[in-house]
């Protein structure tokens, strides 16, 4: 998400446990790379970034931060969340309604697709697209049609939690960066409630970045179990855990 105004803090509510993730590991990682999407995949990383004329899809060795291959979108389109279902990379884009399926042996273009909403942050169940678009709504896609399968409205007790942004599939959960605040939310696939938060506002410190830069994105590796995240033009990757007993 490009920036606008900034939002108000939506705090977890009393009761709602929150976790400070544990740093394990640092690499290195593009400075100039707008992340907007983030997936791992047989030892790799597939990100998306933003900003119109900027934005591409890019294959990055994890321990180095190396691009190893990248695709650039037309400069009309700000390039959002990706994922990975099958042998096929998916693409949303921000305002442009518009969404790109790659090849993920090649990341060769094979097609685009529509959707009306806003194109924020994108993940999948394995089974159907899973799309956030700013609000506190998350949408469920089917990956054929491209047509909405369900949806989930994002809750911490009562509290909408809105500005939902970056995704990704943990475990049966949906994690969310929340947009311009570090902190990840840990949401019910079912039925969209907060189940946790994680604080990763000491990661890497506002002193050190504009208010631009903010966290998002956020990879998981289901074998090794390791968990990845950086932000907007943050110069690092951070391999983190979360405390025993979650």
């Amino acid at each position: 998400m490009l920036a606008g105004v900034v939002s108000c803090s939506q705090g977890p509510r009393k009761g709602t446990a929150t976790v400070k993730a544990e740093v394990v590991k640092v690499y290195p990682h593009d400075a100039d790379a707008f992340t907007q999407g983030l997936v791992f995949h047989d030892g790799v990383l597939y990100e998306g970034t933003g900003q119109r004329g900027r934005s591409t899809l890019r294959k990055v060795s994890i321990e180095d931060g190396k691009v190893l291959l990248a695709v650039s979108l037309d400069s009309r389109y700000f390039g959002e969340g990706v994922t990975i279902l099958g042998k096929s990379i998916y693409q949303i884009t921000w305002q442009e309604h518009t969404g790109f399926v790659y090849d993920l042996a090649t990341m060769q273009y094979q097609r685009s697709f529509q959707f009306i909403q806003e194109g924020w942050g994108l993940t999948d169940d394995e089974e159907n697209l899973i799309m956030s678009d700013g609000t506190a709504v998350i949408r469920f896609i089917d990956p054929n049609t491209f047509r909405e399968v369900r949806k989930i409205q994002v809750k911490d007790g009562n509290t909408r939690i809105k500005n939902l942004n970056e995704l990704e599939w943990v475990d049966g959960e949906i994690w969310a960066n929340v947009w311009y605040e570090d902190r990840i939310a840990r949401i019910s696939p079912k039925d969209g409630a907060v189940l946790g938060w994680i604080d990763a506002s000491h990661i890497y410190p506002q002193s050190g970045r504009d208010r631009e830069a903010v966290m998002n994105g956020i990879a998981f590796d289901p074998k090794s179990k390791r968990i990845f995240v950086t932000g907007k033009n943050w110069p690092n990757l951070f391999e983190i855990r979360l405390p025993e007993g979650r």
